[in-house]
């Protein structure tokens, strides 16, 4: 088997591997909000009541969270793709499947980070958009307003897993050489989750400055003081 007919062949595996272990996060894994949140406040210091409290926390202190989460998401990714990667090519479609899941689930609590919930269809389409937003696909609104959320998810997965296969193929070639497999599979499951988890921040972050300004335009215009707690200091 050529290199080019070996990686043809994997990109497809790949791909039908992405597809169905996206659409099952979507169906099976969800990080729950209210538990997510109790973890905010215990854990971390958050002074919220709810995540619509994220607003009045200085956003260093959001940022500096994100980072710990998409740290915590690329140990746990290292450690299963150290694991799994020891029977190489094997090894692939488990080791993608588990990868999906914590990826979503890093991106699941970057947007409740930033006051984002996911609870309704065009909260959980807006999930979507920045998940696709991570792989680097770009989902235009128009696709959105055409179709439900049930049609519209499984669009948006088939597109990243079109373009998070080429991705994979290319970067794992390592894979198929079992020996060092263990290795490359720790390292790549780490930079994976570390790209997709930056970019899905930097998505989340801009759409909660833009509600920020507005909070903070709306609360002058009306000359109401602007209260910014930081972690441990109560909300307002």
């Amino acid at each position: 088997m050529t290199e080019q007919i070996r990686k043809s062949w994997v990109r497809r595996r790949v791909e039908g591997t992405l597809r169905n272990a996206f659409q099952h996060a979507y169906e099976t894994v969800k990080v729950e909000p209210g538990n997510f949140l109790i973890q905010l406040r215990a854990a971390y210091g958050l002074p919220i009541a709810s995540f619509q409290g994220v607003y009045s926390v200085e956003l260093d202190a959001l940022d500096d969270l994100a980072q710990h989460i998409i740290r915590s998401g690329m140990k746990m990714a290292a450690a299963e793709g150290a694991g799994l990667g020891l029977g190489g090519v094997l090894t692939i479609v488990p080791d993608l499947s588990i990868l999906a899941g914590i990826t979503m689930r890093t991106v699941q609590k970057l947007s409740l980070l930033y006051g984002f919930e996911y609870n309704t269809d065009e909260e959980v389409a807006e999930l979507w958009i920045a998940a696709a937003s991570a792989a680097g696909v770009d989902i235009s609104r128009e696709l959105l307003e055409k179709e439900v959320v049930n049609k519209f998810v499984p669009k948006v997965i088939q597109r990243i897993a079109v373009q998070a296969s080429g991705e994979v193929v290319e970067k794992w070639s390592g894979r198929l050489i079992p020996l060092a497999s263990s290795v490359i599979g720790a390292g790549l499951n780490y930079y994976f989750v570390r790209a997709w988890g930056e970019r899905a921040l930097f998505h989340f972050r801009q759409k909660h400055l833009e509600i920020r300004q507005r909070i903070t335009a709306a609360a002058l215009k009306k000359g109401s003081p602007l209260t910014i707690s930081s972690p441990g200091a109560p909300e307002r």
